[in-house]
């Protein structure tokens, strides 16, 4: 396990003034494993290259090409190839059932009360389980033993702290390589709803816990019918056009 799980709080790398330091402290770490760049390639003490496919689906590779091209871009400034592959929805689940791929994008959705579903994404008994989402393959009982205390957990305090533990456990393994995070929603509605006076939700914007507030829509009804007249009060009627015309 690595030292740092103990002593300082995982953070991810700062981009806001770009990845040179990063990619500089990146070539710096893998020269320390053996890795050295070849006529532009990366390659082992065994002169092997370093390249990897990155495998989507075509329903949402529209959504993840468009993080997953730039990553290739950058990873090729190290001399690493990485390429992107495609495949179709049912090539794809038959081949991640099986673990079939070098790198895929996926989000492991969860919940503010976590449990059971923790041995399915993360532990050594689902690592070789055609069809779990143990997807980075792990295998560690450090772990393991901190989901089944998880699951465990007597009351809220003792699972918001082994959560917290597993959590930061799984991160300092970097077994992930997060693409990009948003602190906003974005939506786009018509503005006839009443919400909540409370901040927003944990998990979100909440949609089912709005109403239609119908002052709001009366008065929208009003501001469209205004603006609807506007628009046609100088339009002549198809009979009048033909009055014109004949």
């Amino acid at each position: 396990m690595p030292p740092e799980v103990f002593s300082a709080p995982f953070s991810q790398p700062d981009t806001k003034n770009g990845i040179r330091d990063n990619l500089t402290k990146a070539f710096e770490l893998l020269k320390e494993a053996g890795w050295t760049v070849q006529d532009g390639v990366l390659k082992n003490e065994n002169g092997e290259p370093f390249e990897f496919e990155i495998l989507l689906d075509s329903v949402s590779a529209g959504s993840w090409e468009r993080v997953a091209l730039p990553y290739v871009r950058n990873l090729k400034r190290l001399g690493i190839k990485a390429t992107v592959r495609t495949v179709d929805p049912t090539q794809y689940k038959n081949r991640t059932d099986v673990f079939d791929y070098d790198m895929i994008v996926h989000i492991w959705g969860q919940s503010t009360s976590p449990g059971n579903e923790q041995r399915f994404f993360w532990s050594s008994s689902a690592a070789d389980m055609h069809g779990s989402q143990n997807y980075a393959g792990i295998k560690d009982p450090v772990i393991d033993e901190l989901i089944e205390t998880l699951i465990a957990a007597k009351d809220r305090k003792e699972l918001v702290a082994a959560t917290k533990a597993l959590d930061r456990v799984l991160l300092w393994n970097y077994y992930v390589v997060p693409h990009w995070y948003t602190p906003v929603h974005r939506l786009v509605y018509r503005n006839k709803f009443g919400q909540p006076d409370a901040k927003t939700p944990m998990k979100g914007v909440q949609l089912l816990s709005w109403w239609i507030d119908a002052e709001k829509e009366k008065r929208l009804d009003r501001e469209y019918l205004k603006e609807l007249q506007e628009k046609t009060k100088n339009q002549k009627t198809v009979f009048e056009r033909l009055k014109e015309i004949f």
